[in-house]
């Protein structure tokens, strides 16, 4: 599975529904209303790196509201989860 985090910058009376569209778009997992100069991030999983143009380009930017994207490929995923789940022994220790 490939992950692309998309920044979105949106008009900013939009933004609720900026983020409600394009968390219901096929391709993308997760969308959050963040702070700082980007208004959303969006989370991209596809299985083939041809999928993420197809989601940001094809679908993403054309939501009404979306003014730009900036993409970013992910290389790995370091996750506190993921790693507390791998060196699981299945109980429950204190």
């Amino acid at each position: 599975m490939i992950t692309a985090i998309v920044f979105i910058n949106a008009e900013v009376d939009r933004i609720p529904e900026v983020a409600e569209e394009v968390a219901a778009l096929d391709g993308v997992s997760e969308v959050y209303s963040v702070t700082g100069h980007i208004d959303l991030i969006a989370l991209v999983r596809v299985r083939r790196t041809e999928e993420i143009a197809d989601v940001v380009a094809d679908r993403v930017n054309k939501v009404p509201g979306v003014r730009s994207t900036e993409t970013h490929i992910a290389f790995r995923t370091y996750s506190q989860h993921d790693l507390e789940a791998a060196f699981s022994i299945g109980g429950d220790f204190e």
